[in-house]
Formats: C-alpha cells, sequence, structure tokens
C-alpha cells in the first residue's frame, strides 16, 4: 500500500553523461546557482551541523520540483540540517545533473526516472540510489492548434522535449514508437521531428514558429498554452490509476555512505515539505511560485501557475512499478541496453522516517538494496 500523498490538484526526467555527446547545462558549469538569500534561514539559527559543513542540492525550475522548490523556499529542508547549510543549483533537465553528481558538484538531486536509471547503469550500479519519490504527473504535450488538430497531424511537425536522454524525451520517444513511426533517436530525425529545446526557450522558439509543439513539464507546458498551444496530451492519461514517476530524490553512493546524518535529515525536510503542501496547497502554491521568481526573475502569471499546479501530485512514494517501464521504454528507444537496477532504490532511511509517523512503508518493486 503506497504512502499517503500530498495533493497539489483538488481530489489529489535517459542518458546521462554521454560518452560522445556534448550537453549542456543551463548556466555556466553544469548549472545555476539557485539564489536563496530570502529563503528563510539557510542556516538555522544554533543548530548543530552534522557530519557536512554543507549539502550541495539540485532540482529543476519546474513545478514538478515543488518538493525542493518550497522546501528551500520555506526552509523546511534547512531546518532538519540544523548547522549543516543548504548549498543549491538549478538545471534544465536530468542529464546535466547527472553529470553534476558524478563529478561531486552535488550530492542530492530532484530528477527524473530516465536519467537516474541511466546514472545508475552507465555507473554499473557505483553512482547513485534513489531514495524518495517527489511527484507524478505535471507533463503534457501541447501543440500548436493550427497546424495540429489531432495526434496523428504530429507526422512531419517539429515537436520539443527538453534534453536529449531526459524523462520527456525518453517518453515521447516511446510514444512515437507505438505510433509506429521511426524517429533516429540521437538525431531526433524522422517521421516526428524531435527537437531537443531548453525549457527557457522553448516559449519563444514556439512563438517565433520554430517549434510545432512540446512534450514539456510544467510550468512550460501551461506557458505554451498561455501563447495559444493547445494541450492535446496529458501523458497522466497514458499510465495505469493515472500515476506515473516524474520527480525522485537520488544521493550520490558516496555521500550517502560517508554522511548518512546528512542524508537522512533531507528525508525529513522532504517529507515535513511534503505534508505542509497537503495542508497548505495555496499557500505552497504561492511558495514555489515566489522560488521560481528568485530563480527566473519574475513570477508565473495565475493564468500558468493554476493550471500547472492542478496537474501534478506531490508524494513520497517512488512509484518504482513506474521506473521499472520507463526503464523499458529508454531500452526500447535505443538510448540504452538492458539495464540490471537491483540497487537502485535505498528507501531504509525513508521507510524509517514514514514509519515513525505511523504511516505505511512505500515499496521498492523489488529493486531495493540487499
Amino acid at each position: 500500500m503506497p504512502a499517503p500523498r500530498s495533493t497539489v490538484r483538488r481530489g489529489l526526467a535517459a542518458v546521462a553523461a554521454l560518452p560522445l555527446l556534448a550537453v549542456a547545462a543551463t548556466a555556466c558549469g553544469y548549472g545555476s546557482e539557485a539564489k536563496d538569500d530570502d529563503a528563510k534561514a539557510n542556516v538555522s539559527a544554533g543548530g548543530k551541523k552534522l557530519s557536512s559543513d554543507t549539502v550541495k542540492i539540485g532540482y529543476f525550475p519546474n513545478l514538478t520540483h515543488a518538493t525542493a522548490l518550497v522546501g528551500i523556499q520555506e526552509g523546511t529542508i534547512q531546518k532538519e540540517l540544523g548547522g549543516t547549510r543548504v548549498e543549491s543549483t538549478t538545471f534544465n533537465a536530468g542529464p546535466s545533473e547527472i553529470e553534476a553528481l558524478n563529478a561531486g558538484s552535488i550530492d542530492i538531486g530532484f530528477i527524473g526516472p530516465s536519467p537516474s536509471i541511466n546514472g545508475y547503469s552507465k555507473s554499473q550500479g557505483k553512482g547513485l540510489r534513489i531514495i524518495s519519490g517527489s511527484a507524478s504527473g505535471g507533463v503534457k504535450l501541447v501543440v500548436n492548434p493550427k497546424k495540429i488538430k489531432t495526434l496523428d497531424d504530429l507526422k512531419g511537425k517539429k515537436i520539443a522535449t527538453p534534453q536529449l536522454g531526459n524523462t520527456q524525451d525518453v517518453a515521447f520517444l516511446n510514444w512515437i514508437s507505438e505510433k509506429g513511426w521511426k524517429v533516429d533517436a540521437q538525431s531526433g530525425k524522422g517521421d516526428v521531428s524531435v527537437v531537443r529545446s531548453d525549457n527557457k526557450v522553448t516559449p519563444d522558439a514556439y512563438r517565433s514558429g520554430d517549434l510545432d509543439g512540446a512534450w514539456v513539464p510544467e510550468p512550460t507546458a501551461s506557458k505554451l498554452v498561455s501563447q495559444g498551444a493547445k494541450v492535446l496530451l496529458n501523458e497522466t492519461d497514458l499510465w495505469p490509476d493515472k500515476k506515473f514517476v516524474i520527480t525522485n530524490i537520488i544521493v550520490s553512493q558516496k555521500f550517502l555512505d560517508e554522511h548518512p546524518d546528512v542524508v537522512e535529515a533531507v528525508l525529513k525536510g522532504s517529507v515535513a515539505t511534503n505534508k505542509w503542501i497537503n495542508a497548505n496547497p495555496d499557500e505552497a502554491k504561492a511558495s514555489a511560485n515566489k522560488a521560481l521568481e528568485k530563480l527566473s526573475g519574475k513570477p508565473l502569471a495565475p493564468e500558468i501557475l493554476d493550471p500547472a499546479w492542478e496537474s501534478i501530485e506531490i508524494t513520497d512514494d517512488p512509484l518504482a512499478e513506474t521506473l521499472k517501464t520507463q526503464a523499458g521504454y529508454s531500452v526500447k528507444s535505443g538510448l540504452l541496453k538492458e539495464p540490471d537496477l537491483q540497487g537502485i532504490y535505498d528507501l531504509g532511511p525513508l521507510n524509517k522516517i514514514l514509519k515513525a509517523e505511523g504511516r505505511p512503508e512505500v515499496a521498492d518493486a523489488g529493486l531495493g538494496v540487499k
């Protein structure tokens, strides 16, 4: 039985470090430093320092990363860390975040399943562990309604995904394959032109006519809708029970081995953040928007924020069975050889926290550490 989920809506991210591919991050280096000067308490006043002076956390400026946005903005994660300081970095998509994790530029990351799978596989099971879920849903196929009226009309069109091998890219390649169409995964050329485009520039590219649509996470999808695009498909509708992991939490195995107390503190902060989001959805939405304003320079307008927020489900459950399915998508697309995912999950610390709160433990679909 899955743990209770925080509900964002009412009623409620592959190919990492490809050897021959130069993957660009959102800014200089691997990512961009998040400005958290105004966040509540970077270091808890008088708090005891844990086994590390700092913990470097990576995430995306997407609403599908609401746990990180809100948890850092509200100081919920920092509160659990005491005198150990949070340093945050943002990324456009998962492959570049995995590069940063491998290089030691971040210790813990909020990230999609496809780059998690690929990062674990490429390191032969030695690079990372998934330690929690974070979000489900929040991904849509949006299109220019003047050019595309039905799903069949996508043939011959230019559709954006955030990055080669990221979770949306893999999902779209799989959807194309199931339509019986052919696309070269590496180049994106074929019956549909898959254009890898940074989420920050995709709205401008759509506005200029360089793109006919995009398979993207929120809030990018709703930004495009505000420019006249139409939602043609919500990825949630493709999944049993309308649930699939879009964001989970990973940790460098080295950092987990050396600083388990810090990892547990971050998880306590994540669980507390999700609980707060559930209890205070409107305030949480405003907090996430404030965090996005700091990262991008301006807040999301209500016509973008509200529908985007409605489509995302926040959860501590990693929805591990859906990660197994997405691993199959990566293999099917030719981006990954059949991976051995045994040991990719270490949910012991999370389940310890959930048990202490009287909540059900979450499952690892048989892919946990032995």
